[in-house]
């Protein structure tokens, strides 16, 4: 007998294929149980627990697009606006705004536009009126979409408690239908079943928590960091206008008092 075969348990052959079959078979089994279990888990909640779910896929779904539109907008860089806040200050006004331009992040586009304005010779009252929607527009930029992560981790716990009220009532009307043959599986079976979306809601709604709060806390950092670049531009005399180039009187050189007429 060759040796890629085996015999069973009953003294048959069995072919390597066949044992390979089998040992996938066993494995799959645990994942196949475990899919019957959340199966399970997901009728026993219904629809609230349906619901919950699709906070869950929304809010990480929300997290995620933030964080990558913070990464892109390069938010944090402090050096750049350090560096072009000490060049402004040292009177290299074309350096330092050539400086922030080079930055990344809200806090750099700001410095730069005070003082491309502030190098135009705008009046102060505009040019703070100029920042000031500036960074009215990039913090309205920076905060977008926090404020539904926000409500999705103060709805989940109260979606899940209304979960738990509601399955708590079908417990006990079943109780009440059982009349005097009652079964205390009916009871406990209802109960965690309706525990069931609590848990659910305060699983989803923790990480929502941390995510915003993470979230939030880069967004004021970077509102603060723009606060400061402003303060910066302004803490400083604006540099003098530009003047006109001065039209010449005459294009001709004036004729001397003495030419031959």
């Amino acid at each position: 007998m060759s040796d890629a075969a085996e015999t069973g348990p009953e003294g048959t052959a069995q072919a390597p294929a066949d044992l390979a079959a089998a040992d996938l078979s066993e494995a799959a089994a645990p994942a196949a149980s475990a899919l019957d279990r959340l199966s399970d888990l997901g009728a026993s909640g219904g629809t609230v627990l349906a619901l919950l779910a699709l906070m869950s896929v929304f809010a990480l779904a929300l997290a995620l697009a933030k964080t990558l539109q913070f990464a892109r907008a390069g938010l944090g860089d402090a050096a750049s606006v350090d560096a072009a806040l000490a060049l402004w200050a040292r009177g290299e006004d074309r350096a330092a705004a050539a400086r922030a331009r080079a930055g990344r992040g809200p806090a750099c586009a700001l410095a730069d536009r005070a003082m491309q304005d502030a190098l135009a010779g705008l009046p102060e009252g505009a040019r703070r009126e100029s920042a000031r929607r500036a960074a009215m527009q990039a913090s309205d930029a920076l905060r977008a979409w926090l404020r539904p992560l926000e409500m999705i981790a103060a709805l989940a716990p109260l979606l899940g408690l209304f979960g738990t009220v509601l399955g708590m009532i079908d417990a006990f009307a079943a109780l009440e239908r059982a009349g005097r043959s009652v079964d205390p599986s009916l009871l406990s079976g209802g109960i965690w079943e309706a525990l069931l979306t609590t848990a659910a809601g305060l699983a989803v709604a923790m990480p929502a928590v941390a995510l915003h709060g993470w979230l939030d806390r880069r967004a004021e950092r970077e509102e603060m960091a723009m606060e400061a670049a402003v303060a910066g531009v302004f803490a400083r005399p604006a540099p003098p206008a530009p003047a006109p180039q001065e039209e010449a009187a005459n294009d001709a050189a004036p004729p001397h008092p003495h030419a031959a007429e």
